[in-house]
């Protein structure tokens, strides 16, 4: 006597499109496709922002400008990725999501250093000293 499983029902008219997994091979070239365009993106949008810095001639308010706006857009680039990877988790694309996490890790990790530089480069004020604040000079004699 051999083992037969039993039928699989047919798909219910009407379900929704996550109630089942991404066939394999459309979740691989999905996460593929949308890894090269984003790259493809974020590339084209720096190199633009790059030529206004250039086309800025040393304008320190036009470079700073470019700066903070391609820091803005860098972070509502990240919030689409992450939100394109909520959907296909939600999609059930387990190979989509793990691309979009990697491409939102790497734009994570841009976004970091890049505001990292910005931020060396233009350090708060110093604070001010304290009013009963006495300098030390050599020879003065106020030195404690």
């Amino acid at each position: 006597m051999t083992y037969a499983p039993p039928p699989t029902p047919p798909p219910r008219p009407g379900r929704l499109p996550w109630s089942r997994r991404t066939p394999l091979g459309r979740d691989i070239a999905l996460g593929i496709v949308l890894f090269l365009v984003e790259a493809a993106v974020f590339l084209w949008v720096g190199f633009g922002y790059g030529m206004e810095v250039w086309a800025a001639q040393g304008r320190r308010a036009r470079i700073e400008a470019a700066q903070l706006a391609q820091l803005a857009w860098t972070q509502h680039f990240l919030i689409a990725l992450i939100v394109i990877a909520g959907l296909a988790l939600l999609s059930r694309a387990p190979w989509t999501v793990v691309s979009q996490v990697l491409a939102a890790g790497v734009v994570a990790a841009l976004l970091l250093l890049a505001q990292h530089e910005y931020d060396r480069a233009h350090p708060g004020p110093a604070p001010k000293p304290d009013p009963a604040y006495t300098p030390c000079y050599s020879g003065s004699g106020r030195c404690h």
